[in-house]
């Protein structure tokens, strides 16, 4: 029986001045790498405005007056939940004892770069220890097998790679500026507590006068939803349905699809009617329970544990609304320790301040836009993360693929 062929340790994608450059070196991260500890702990250390960077698991935590690393290094999470974490450290800074500090041997042989794009393909969930507080040292993977290239090859993947995370950190960046945006234009175009009159004001409306001032329930009809177990929800079930859990995780201001489907009988459940604004009856903080969303489909299932709040107010201006302006208001409604509740007696209370039909619609047309935009631009970033990667998988061959 003859032995298996050995494959040939090379990269599914390769640039074109290396495709002659032969066979990757096999290897052991112990190889390339070495690390070092830290005893700083974040609650016995004096964390300044100004320094030196101490960087913990998500980045850097403060600054103190002294360092521990003079180059660039890789971090990596050692201890908690975010084990296996690994982040490209600036020189002159310090890590928490949470983490490990790992460096080039040589870097004149190893490229840093390029070994931490090398780290982020490797399983570090498979060394985890501890079943209390999870965590990993560099002992348990120093000797996991990996595959080298030549130094100009090392830095050319390196310098892709590197890009492609400049281009995800400038589009994450326009992202979160999108979202600042958005509250902070919210906070404008709707009237602060105790006012009727927001700060900004479309033209059309500069002379339109104050906002009127109601009762929830002078302007409203309320009614609960009906509950809808777990095991009842299906794939392909014939009526859609929105459980409670989602408003916290799925949805925003206007839900215009859902996720959730069963097969029981729509006589039998709580239908939505388009316009219904709908905000969760319990939840575990004040905070999350002030959520609403405005339901732009008739006959979806609304599930047990939602208020469902029908009127002639438009509908995605008047979630914008409760979520800006009404969030704390809402918020101090509900009732209760463990788990809050929140009940539309509560809710009939709530004064509001509303402008004409027309000015709701704008309102409404300006911060959907806005919403598309930040849509559209966190699918761009899903993508370009989705592509890095695709892209790692194919320019770093592993050993245990190609030795098969």
């Amino acid at each position: 029986m003859s032995a298996k062929t050995k494959k040939p340790l090379v990269p599914r994608l390769r640039f074109a001045e290396f495709r002659d450059a032969g066979e990757w070196e096999e290897k052991t991260l112990e190889d390339i790498a070495d690390s070092e500890n830290s005893s700083l702990a974040l609650n016995k250390i004096n964390l300044k405005k100004k320094g030196y960077s101490v960087y913990g698991a998500d980045g850097v935590v403060g600054y103190i007056d002294e360092y521990q690393q003079d180059e660039r290094y890789i971090s990596i999470v050692k201890d908690g939940a975010g084990i296996g974490r690994l982040n490209l450290c600036q020189p002159k800074s310090s890590i928490l004892g949470t983490l490990t500090c790992i460096r080039s041997k040589n870097l004149r042989n190893f490229n840093l770069d390029w070994i931490y794009y090398q780290m982020n393909i490797i399983d570090f969930s498979l060394y985890k220890k501890g079943s209390g507080i999870p965590h990993i040292y560099f002992s348990d993977f120093k000797a996991k097998s990996i595959s080298v290239p030549q130094l100009r090859e090392q830095q050319k993947i390196a310098a892709c790679l590197t890009a492609l995370d400049d281009l995800i950190s400038a589009a994450t960046g326009w992202l979160d500026a999108l979202k600042q945006h958005k509250q902070g234009l919210m906070q404008q175009l709707f009237p602060a507590e105790g006012e009727t009159v927001p700060r900004l004001r479309f033209p059309e409306f500069r002379d339109a006068g104050e906002w009127e001032e109601k009762r929830l329930e002078q302007v409203a009809i309320f009614l609960k939803g009906k509950g809808i177990a777990k095991s009842d929800m299906v794939p392909n079930g014939s009526v859609p349905c929105i459980r409670y859990g989602e408003l916290y995780t799925d949805y925003q201001e206007s839900i215009t699809k859902v996720k959730s489907f069963v097969n029981l009988d729509p006589g039998n459940l709580v239908l939505s009617r388009i316009n219904d604004v709908i905000i969760p009856a319990s939840g575990e903080t004040e905070e999350e329970i002030a959520t609403a969303s405005c339901v732009l489909q008739n006959d979806i299932a609304l599930g047990g544990d939602i208020n469902i709040i029908r009127s002639r107010i438009h509908g995605v201006f008047f979630s914008y609304y409760l979520n800006c302006a009404k969030r704390k208001n809402i918020a101090r409604l509900a009732q209760g320790i463990a788990v809050v509740h929140l009940y539309p007696s509560q809710l009939k209370k709530l004064i509001i301040s509303v402008p004409k039909k027309s000015e709701q619609q704008k309102i409404a047309a300006c911060l959907t836009a806005l919403d598309d935009l930040i849509a559209a631009q966190t699918q761009k970033i899903a993508k370009l993360k989705t592509h890095k990667r695709g892209l790692m998988q194919q320019l770093f061959p592993t050993v245990d693929e190609t030795n098969r």
